[in-house]
């Protein structure tokens, strides 16, 4: 209807040579497209999880001081991205690289349908660059993992047996930093039935740190259970099992040419510094568009 009219409209200030009313209607149908292309996203965010929070967990693969210096570029443009979108996000449990970087990241990021917009970009994340720590400056490929899950609705009951779990104390490691407290209060669960492990080092409470464990746990578990009704869990955990060549969802050149491409919908983007700097909305649209 309101496209009609602004037709109509259009037509009349074209007969009249009127520009003022030409530049109103070409402003009022972009935002008639930007809101048509918003409703399509919701269509597609319609997932009883898909308003949750998230955890974002990211590991650098094998390479050392390379892929640790990769998994911190890739916490730093998922923070980007929750800062543009004006989302609320903290560091549960962090390790730092040996040299550069970290081995390790959890981050809890929450708003409106921060899940359904990050629940395809779990999966391996390459990048290939000339080396900042190698002084021959050669051009190196690194890898990280990055998974995403849901954190679990009260309303959703998800049964943990205490016989089935396995709670270890520790000191928080690393150079610790203005996101992690650095406390002997650190909390490490591990779920023996499903080998999954949780850990939380960002409060200096350790029943406040079992706590935020217990509800990773509850997030992790719903995910696995969510992939094995949709069958995706086998191919969820062949994707787990390298970091490496082969399973990578999504590559980011810096070296000998720039650009970054995902593998999924072959969306791609010759400006990987605006991508790094959390400027991923189109990728993550592409992949909702996937089936």
């Amino acid at each position: 209807m309101k496209l009609n009219d602004l037709n109509d409209l259009y037509t009349l200030a074209s007969e009249e040579n009127n520009d003022d009313i030409l530049k109103e209607v070409d402003l009022s149908i972009k935002e008639l497209r930007n809101l048509a292309k918003k409703n399509e996203i919701n269509c597609f965010l319609s997932n009883e999880v898909d308003p949750l929070n998230a955890y974002l967990e990211i590991h650098a693969g094998a390479g050392g001081t390379e892929s640790q210096d990769w998994a911190d570029m890739l916490r730093r443009m998922y923070l980007k991205w929750s800062d543009n979108k004006d989302f609320k996000y903290s560091i549960v449990s962090e390790h730092k690289g040996d040299e550069a970087g970290i081995k390790s990241t959890t981050i809890k990021i929450e708003g409106n349908y921060v899940f359904g917009w990050l629940k395809k970009e779990s999966g391996i994340h390459r990048l290939v660059r000339i080396s900042p720590f190698d002084s021959g400056a050669r051009r190196h490929t690194s890898f990280a993992s990055v998974w995403v899950f849901p954190e679990v609705d009260e309303d959703i009951n998800i049964e943990i047996l205490e016989k089935d779990l396995r709670v270890d104390t520790y000191r928080s490691s690393g150079a610790g930093g203005q996101h992690v407290n650095t406390t002997d209060s650190a909390v490490r669960i591990t779920h023996i039935p499903s080998k999954i492990v949780v850990q939380c080092q960002n409060e200096r409470s350790q029943h406040k740190n079992k706590e935020t464990c217990m509800n990773m746990l509850k997030a992790r578990l719903y995910d696995f259970e969510l992939k094995k009704k949709e069958e995706q869990n086998q191919n969820s955990q062949v994707s787990k099992s390298e970091i490496g060549w082969g399973h990578q969802i999504r590559s980011y050149v810096l070296q000998p040419y720039r650009l970054v491409k995902d593998n999924r919908t072959n969306h791609e983007s010759s400006n990987p510094d605006k991508v790094l700097d959390g400027e991923i909305d189109e990728f993550l649209e592409k992949s909702l568009y996937q089936l």
